[in-house]
């Protein structure tokens, strides 16, 4: 969706029309909207499908339909109706936030093909983990982020958790009556987590595009000052790959300790690309300055850094009166983690494996990102920033021909080239929906994954490419009104030079012809 110009706060007189979420059919005067959809929206089968299964079907009898997929999931299904699922090795799936799982990566371990399964793990095992893990975690911690430090980390302050989002639910379980803030965007699967419990109440914080969405100490002083005594952030920061680091990070837990709890979801820590790829993890643990007082909470696990992401074993760090009672509440929530992959964990998390295996990790994840960024400025794209972590790339499409400029609708383009992205606008945290989807600072962006192996890249960047030519075409030919004029600050020929961080962690001058948009 193009641009809009925001009338100034309280100017509700400007309110439009709605959409009537089950039919499409505009209607008068929504409660919470100040501007109209564009006709694009109001008219877009794929707007309707989504605002269908985001206030739900007509109700059946117990069953409240809108819990039933998150942002990717509803993605995978509606590719699922163009045949992802028959011909998933025709797809390019750039959606899906997962990295690659092979043993192909130069210099990382290989990973398990078979498990030995002691008599042991077939019984019930304890729903915050099993002790020999947790020490390991514990372990790994201490030796990458806490040399020096008096307080070290034990078994006790470690839970081990069935994946991210039972971990995050988890910790939601066991928060007090308390303002929780988040930031937009962030994490789809946060929704959720904020959704459904009702011990808190949830406080959207946006961030600025024009600041690059980064997370300033001032604006986390703000919100305490306000009132929020929970923070809940991912770092490095999905979707949009950029990382808060030290000092910065040291300077935000010192502003939160002892006034809020932060909650920090470190799933990428390992695809960290500031430090020269050299194995460096990013993780509040460093600053932390007593771990049962700190109230710093961190969610990591096997799923993103190790490349496992069907094992589904994670972990909680934390004080230990947190950890005792996040793995306690496994008994009504989730039942723990299975005990055989707990077990066949633990040498994984020998330290100097786990140096060695980021290091080339990190190498490997810098290449493909400097891959991707490359084709998508050869199609057009503007990337002001390359991310620093992550594998993600959040592109904005305001550029392009009126009916792909928004999330949804290039999403929809995309799969009839049989290519995946996730639409921005699931990146607009929004709790209980409380917010109109048409007012979201996110509706003109979506999330692209490097996750994937280079060669599905080549080809999600091709079919990418055929979407943006193909409308282009189209809007040259005046199919969308009147054709548009070149821009005047883009020609053919023209080049603008732009810094890429390299794979060795610094900056190199490029020089890329910028094509006719």
């Amino acid at each position: 969706m193009a641009s809009h110009q925001h009338p100034p706060h309280g100017a509700f007189h400007n309110r439009k029309f709605s959409i009537n979420r089950n039919t499409g059919i505009p209607r008068p005067a929504r409660r919470f909207s100040i501007q109209e959809p564009s006709a694009t929206e109001a008219s877009s089968k794929i707007h309707r499908k989504f605002r269908e299964a985001h206030e739900g079907h007509l109700p059946h009898a117990g069953l409240d339909a809108t819990r039933s997929s998150t942002g990717v999931i509803w993605c995978s299904e509606q590719a699922g109706e163009h045949g992802f699922f028959e011909e998933p090795e025709k797809w390019a799936n750039l959606g899906q936030g997962a990295p690659e799982v092979d043993d192909e990566i130069e210099g990382c371990f290989p990973r398990p093909q078979h498990l030995d399964i002691s008599v042991n793990s077939r019984e019930y095992g304890p729903t915050a983990g099993i002790k020999p893990l947790r020490e390991a975690v514990a372990n790994l911690y201490n030796e990458m982020h806490r040399q020096g430090k008096e307080s070290k980390y034990t078994w006790e302050n470690v839970a081990i958790v069935p994946g991210g989002r039972a971990g995050l639910i988890r910790i939601a379980a066991v928060l007090n009556n308390a303002y929780v803030g988040f930031f937009i965007p962030d994490y789809t699967a946060y929704n959720e987590m904020l959704s459904l419990f009702k011990n808190f109440a949830a406080i959207p914080v946006p961030l600025s595009e024009e600041d690059d969405y980064h997370i300033h100490p001032e604006k986390i002083a703000e919100e305490i000052a306000r009132g929020t005594s929970v923070i809940i952030t991912s770092n490095p920061r999905n979707p949009t790959g950029r990382v808060v680091a030290n000092p910065e990070l040291a300077e935000i837990q010192d502003i939160c300790r002892e006034r809020a709890t932060l909650v920090s979801d470190e799933f990428y820590s390992g695809y960290n690309y500031t430090s020269n790829c050299d194995g460096t993890t990013i993780s509040a643990a460093e600053n932390v300055q007593d771990v049962d007082e700190d109230d710093v909470l961190i969610i990591d696990g096997l799923t993103k850094r190790f490349r496992l992401p069907g094992w589904r074993v994670a972990w909680i760090l934390g004080p230990k009166e947190f950890i005792k009672a996040i793995g306690s509440c496994g008994s009504y929530l989730d039942g723990g983690t299975n005990v055989p992959f707990q077990e066949a964990a633990i040498p994984m998390l020998d330290p100097t494996l786990v140096k060695a295996e980021m290091k080339a990790l990190q190498r490997h994840f810098c290449d493909k990102r400097d891959f991707v960024v490359g084709r998508l400025r050869e199609i057009g794209f503007s990337i002001k920033l390359v991310p620093d972590s992550t594998f993600y790339l959040w592109l904005n499409l305001e550029w392009l021909p009126g009916p792909i400029s928004d999330g949804l609708n290039f999403f929809q383009a995309c799969l009839e080239e049989k290519v995946i992205v996730v639409p921005g606008i699931f990146f607009d945290l929004n709790p209980s929906r409380r917010r109109d989807l048409f007012d979201s600072p996110c509706h003109h962006f979506v999330r692209l994954s490097y996750g994937p192996t280079l060669d599905i890249l080549a080809r999600g960047c091709d079919g990418i490419e055929r979407v943006v030519r193909k409308f282009q075409a189209l809007e040259a030919e005046g199919a969308y009104g009147v054709p548009k004029a070149p821009s005047p600050s883009r020609t053919v020929g023209e080049k603008e030079p732009h810094t890429v961080p390299s794979a060795g962690g610094g900056e190199r001058e490029k020089d890329e012809e910028l094509h006719l948009l």
